[in-house]
């Protein structure tokens, strides 16, 4: 959800509104457990692109630079979406699996607790 936390009065411009990204998408993706990578991801991602690819072609190459990142079970991994457990379909849309603009993706990698169990 953006909040927009201003001094009253302000009139400037919002320049992170879905019309700058050239028809993408912002979505933040996070590895829970995981902290090397301090924080979620910042992907611009076409809306109509198909879940399995963003795994395919975009997370799974995201994550291969961390130790642990060729040990990923795709099988068993766990989504949350803005937080809510939620069961992906490969074949569908970004919007179809409910991600918009600025919507939050974390994955859950049962046995993979960071580097020597330190979630890092």
């Amino acid at each position: 959800m953006p909040v927009i936390a201003l001094k009253p009065g302000y009139a400037g411009e919002t320049r992170d509104r879905i019309e700058n990204f050239h028809g993408n998408q912002l979505v933040f993706f996070g590895w829970d457990q995981h902290l090397l990578f301090c924080s979620p991801f910042t992907l611009p991602l076409p809306p109509d692109m198909p879940f399995g690819t963003l795994v395919s072609d975009v997370i799974a190459p995201l994550l291969a630079a961390h130790p642990e990142g060729a040990a990923i079970d795709w099988t068993q991994a766990q989504w949350l979406r803005g937080g809510e457990p939620f069961t992906p379909d490969s074949d569908a849309s970004l919007t179809g699996n409910g991600l918009g603009h600025k919507s939050l993706l974390r994955l859950r990698t049962p046995g993979l607790a960071g580097i020597a169990g330190s979630c890092n």
